[in-house]
């Protein structure tokens, strides 16, 4: 009896596992206008924020890219393997109060992020100020 019990609960408590935890992982950042990848971003938990960075730049020719226009100690560091998601806070079922770097301009946004679609796809939004003066992005779940 009580392990038809725990059986039950814990296949009525996967889903809310699975989709909490459906942020960390690899996406495809997807380019708006040609809907092709552009670059491999990996998401990781620490402490009690996430953060994201570059993995791959798909196009070979852009893989020795730097952040030219950063400032302070991502300047002129190479686009691979750099931190430009970060303090990305649970709210609710999304992540909120974070910040996330545009390595072509060099600015910083405020940002947040909600699991679309089952949890395939990744909506990221960068924002300043207030969240309805920004840019949303839809990132792919990488398999």
């Amino acid at each position: 009896m009580l392990r038809k019990v725990l059986l039950t609960a814990s296949i009525l408590i996967m889903p809310a596992i699975s989709f909490a935890n459906g942020y960390v992982g690899q996406w495809h950042t997807v380019n708006e206008d040609t809907k092709k990848a552009e670059s491999l971003v990996t998401i990781w938990e620490e402490g009690d924020e996430l953060k994201g960075k570059i993995e791959r730049i798909l196009d070979p020719e852009a893989r020795d890219m730097v952040c030219e226009k950063c400032e302070g100690d991502k300047k002129n560091k190479k686009l691979e393997g750099l931190t430009f998601i970060w303090g990305m806070e649970k709210e609710g079922s999304q992540y909120d109060d974070g910040k996330i770097l545009d390595p072509t301009s060099g600015k910083i946004y405020s940002a947040s992020m909600k699991l679309i679609e089952k949890g395939e796809k990744l909506e990221v939004r960068g924002y300043l100020g207030f969240a309805m003066l920004g840019r949303t992005q839809v990132w792919v779940k990488a398999e």
